[in-house]
């Protein structure tokens, strides 16, 4: 005989319940189909207590209402008098059978026309019942409604946050590949603000007859994924990061993407859904604005993410109008949460929380630098700043002071220990040491030839100037003396530059350890020969193996 544990599993997995039960399924047809984590629970036994029994004698009841006024026509006794004496009709007269009520709906419609109108076709009503996931999924829903709820709702401009996440990949693209969504920083903000913020984590509950808050010693914070299936429909999974707020910000992407890579390919066990305290959804990613999510058993709040586009009346603007006018994308944030042991003002100061870390508050962006190593400060965020009536003339002339600081300095900004990481700055080459800021990024300025253009976004100005001085190569000229040979260098570094792909970076990483593998060769075949060592000249390698293929490409014999 089983033991009934379908409460257990509503109370331990949430909204994840129809997830189980779809594994349970598959674990009565093949349990070595089902990762072992699962055994000890459905070994229990798992029924499913919300089939309708006989005793569950509500549901049947209307049910057998509806069919008895199928049955038997109303008759005038049926009727009950109003306060006026007049008859009105009693609930059995107003639950008309179905095909009864289509016939007449017809019958009106068609005599409504004229005779030779075609007769509309009368079409049955579709009932499906739910079965499986979709069944547990609306009996969450309908647990769901116990649960006393509110919302709060913030708008929070993202310019920093997209601006610094474009220096986040357009490194990693040169480096060591992967990518940060947005996403993956808004749900670290999320946990830092929770850690901050931790009467947020908590959870209702009753225990001994008595209701009780609960603070959950860690936070786990669950993630809402959006899963495909063979029959074309979707459903949600939500898998909890455990114990997020001891994770640096790389720690948290490769946890989150581990999790997602899981639910994809079907292999999450019973310890990814278990304890989930505080979750993140996402349905801006389908363009919506912002949700109000339902709450599940042993959770507190549910943080949802809203779509990132411009304010409405904007949207119709042209790119130059909102660049001139420094209009930000907007990310609205919602906290869903239990009334019963959260309260709105204390929902509001942690959205507050959650709006400063994604404006770069606390060092945010810079715990966010460091955790990855990039070698670089982030974008800070800064009001625009008016330089009055001829500002494209004021601002024109910064742009060339700025790159003529890039062109003295560049080199003390470059990243050329590979050994040792730190970030490197310079206040000769911070936009804003200039009177720039972020909301200049995207608005044109003269080059002066720059990268062989007149006019660029400062945005890609910078691109060029980086890549020329400040990556794995450190270049200093401007002590020359010649003006000509000073604008040959810069004819020639100032270009953009062609980023190498997985495949030419491998090539490149072939070549250096076939030269390091020639080496020791070298000392291990030939002990105490006088020889010049290949050491601190690998790179030279790199450089000949490009040459001969050119070469070779070229026809040269």
């Amino acid at each position: 005989m089983s033991v009934d544990t379908s409460s257990h599993i509503a109370e331990e997995f949430g909204s994840n319940e129809w997830f189980v039960k779809e594994l349970y399924e598959q674990y009565k047809k093949d349990k070595y189909s089902v990762d072992k984590s699962w055994w000890p629970i459905f070994e229990k036994g798992f029924t499913e207590s919300h089939e309708e029994t006989p005793n569950s004698s509500a549901p049947r009841e209307a049910t057998r209402k509806r069919t008895d006024s199928k049955e038997k026509a109303p008759t005038p006794q049926q009727t009950s008098q109003g306060h006026s004496g007049h008859i009105s009709p009693s609930v059995t007269e107003l639950e008309t059978p179905k095909a009864e009520s289509k016939s007449v709906a017809s019958r009106t419609v068609a005599d409504s026309h004229s005779p030779s109108a075609p007769e509309l076709e009368d079409k049955e009503d579709t009932v499906v019942k739910l079965r499986g996931p979709a069944k547990l999924i609306a009996q969450n829903m309908d647990d769901s409604l116990s649960i006393p709820t509110a919302t709060s709702v913030r708008s929070v401009p993202a310019k920093a946050l997209i601006d610094n996440r474009i220096v986040i990949n357009s490194h990693l693209k040169r480096t060591r590949g992967g990518k940060v969504s947005f996403t993956h920083l808004v749900g670290y903000a999320v946990v830092k603000a929770l850690k901050e913020f931790p009467s947020q984590n908590v959870y209702y509950d009753v225990q001994d007859g008595k209701p009780v808050m609960v603070q959950p010693g860690h936070i786990n914070f669950g993630i809402a994924i959006d899963i495909p299936k063979k029959d074309g429909t979707r459903s949600l999974l939500v898998p909890n990061i455990k114990k997020a707020e001891t994770l640096s910000f790389k720690q948290f992407v490769d946890a989150y993407d581990a999790l997602v890579a899981k639910a994809r390919s079907g292999k999450l066990t019973a310890e990814d859904f278990a304890g989930t305290t505080a979750s993140l959804t996402n349905p801006g990613g389908i363009g919506t604005v912002h949700s109000v999510p339902r709450l599940t058993r042993g959770q507190g709040c549910i943080i949802g993410v809203g779509a990132l586009n411009y304010p409405p009346e904007y949207q119709g603007a042209s790119q130059e109008t909102i660049n001139r006018l420094a209009i930000s994308k907007i990310l609205t944030l919602t906290s869903t949460y239990d009334h019963r042991v959260i309260q709105g003002a204390g929902s509001g100061e942690f959205l507050s929380l959650v709006h400063g870390y994604l404006l770069g508050h606390d060092d945010f962006y810079d715990s966010v630098f460091t955790s990855l190593q990039l070698p670089y400060q982030p974008v800070r965020w800064t009001p625009d700043l008016d330089t009055g009536s001829q500002s494209d003339v004021n601002k024109t002339a910064r742009v060339i002071e700025l790159i003529d600081a890039y062109r003295t300095r560049g080199h003390l900004m470059a990243n050329i220990d590979p050994l040792v990481y730190r970030q490197r700055s310079h206040p000769d080459l911070d936009i804003n040491s200039h009177g720039l800021t972020l909301w200049d990024l995207e608005r044109e300025f003269p080059t002066g030839g720059l990268g062989n253009k007149s006019l660029l976004p400062l945005r890609k100005i910078l691109g060029i100037l980086r890549d020329s001085y400040c990556r794995t190569t450190g270049i200093e000229y401007m002590h020359i003396a010649d003006p000509v040979q000073r604008s040959w260098f810069q004819q020639k570094l100032e270009v953009p530059h062609k980023e190498l792909d997985r495949g030419e970076q491998n090539h490149i990483l072939g070549r250096l350890n076939a030269a390091e593998a020639f080496e020791t060769f070298l000392q291990t075949k030939f002990v105490g020969q006088k020889r010049f060592s290949l050491e601190g000249g690998e790179s030279t390698i790199v450089f000949l193996d490009e040459v001969l293929n050119r070469a070779a490409d070229s026809g040269i014999g």
